[in-house]
Formats: C-alpha cells, sequence, structure tokens
C-alpha cells in the first residue's frame, strides 16, 4: 500500500512539473537566502492536495547543503495521530535564482525518472524576518501558508491571506492547521 501511495505521490508531483520552459505565474518574493531559509517551518494553511489529504498537522525542515541543494524532511501527522515522513531535494530552477526551487522526493518512480517527478515550489512571499512565507506552485493548484511557529496572530495571518490573494489563489478553500480535510 505505501508503493502504491508512493506512486501515486510521485504522478502528482508529475503532473505539477514543467518541461522546463518558462512558467508563467504569480510574482515571488526575489532573491531567498536559502542559508536563512533553512530550518523549520510549520504549515498553517493549505490548499487541498492528493496526497495530503489524511494530514491535520504538517511541518517541514529545510537544511542547506554544500553544493547549494536543499535537503528537504516532510512530515506529517494525521487523523490517526501516526506521523508519515518524506525526504526529498530542492534545487533552483535556474542557477542563481533562489526564490523558484524544483523539489523531489525520494522514492522508486523519481529515482528511475527524475526529469518527470520535480514539483514546483516557488517561494512567494517572505517576511523580512524570515518568520513567515508563502509557498506556490505556478498553476496555482498548490500554496501552502508557512510560519517559524505552529500559530500566528490575526495581523500576521491576515497579511499573508492578503498576499496569497494579491497572487491570485483561492483563499476560501484553504484547510487549516489541525483541520481534516
Amino acid at each position: 500500500m505505501r508503493s502504491f501511495i508512493t506512486l501515486l505521490f510521485a504522478l502528482l508531483i508529475a503532473g505539477c512539473a514543467g518541461s522546463g520552459s518558462t512558467v508563467e505565474g504569480p510574482v515571488t518574493a526575489g532573491q531567498v537566502d536559502l542559508e536563512r531559509y533553512q530550518g523549520t517551518w510549520y504549515e498553517l494553511a493549505r490548499l487541498p492536495m492528493f496526497f495530503q489529504r489524511n494530514c491535520v498537522r504538517s511541518q517541514a525542515n529545510y537544511r542547506l547543503q554544500e553544493n547549494g541543494s536543499v535537503a528537504v524532511t516532510n512530515r506529517c501527522e494525521t487523523k490517526d495521530g501516526e506521523w508519515q515522513q518524506a525526504q526529498g531535494e530542492a534545487v533552483p530552477q535556474q542557477a542563481g535564482q533562489t526564490d523558484k526551487l524544483w523539489v523531489r522526493f525520494d522514492n522508486g518512480f523519481s529515482s528511475l525518472f527524475p526529469g518527470l517527478t520535480k514539483g514546483h515550489y516557488w517561494i512567494l512571499y517572505l517576511d523580512n524576518g524570515y518568520n513567515v512565507a508563502l509557498v506556490g506552485s505556478p498553476n496555482r493548484d498548490y500554496l501552502w501558508l508557512l510560519s517559524r511557529t505552529e500559530e500566528v496572530d490575526t495581523t500576521t495571518g491576515d497579511k499573508l491571506l492578503a498576499e496569497a490573494r494579491n497572487r491570485g489563489y483561492d483563499v476560501s478553500k484553504l484547510i487549516w492547521r489541525g483541520e481534516s480535510p
């Protein structure tokens, strides 16, 4: 069953992936200091997606590697209280451009077809203190509101929602941390 879910996840990511051509999309954060970006981020909210359908709480840990790539560890607590984890890697889509990354998770399918299993990870908004961020895909199907803490104040939450709306995302469909999809 786990192999089947992994395959489905890989196919989903393949659907997000572009051919490498220029993709029109929302305004991004601009140059991101990946050293400051590394660490743990908590998901405040997300747009619904198949591979997170059972998640009620998620977090990601990013660790900058010597070669400039970013090691990714995503964790998700399910409705049943179990934790699931996926390991991956993020790399800039274009050399030196750190706000638009490709992310690929380790599984058998991605090892066989690495070009097909990469997904967009666009950093759309990042506050000056690197405390909150919006991450999404250029087609606006995927969106995550992230924070260094599990909760934010109303003003910060409203700012993230406004930034997402300004970039053309439908925030009415967001699933908030702790909610069952």
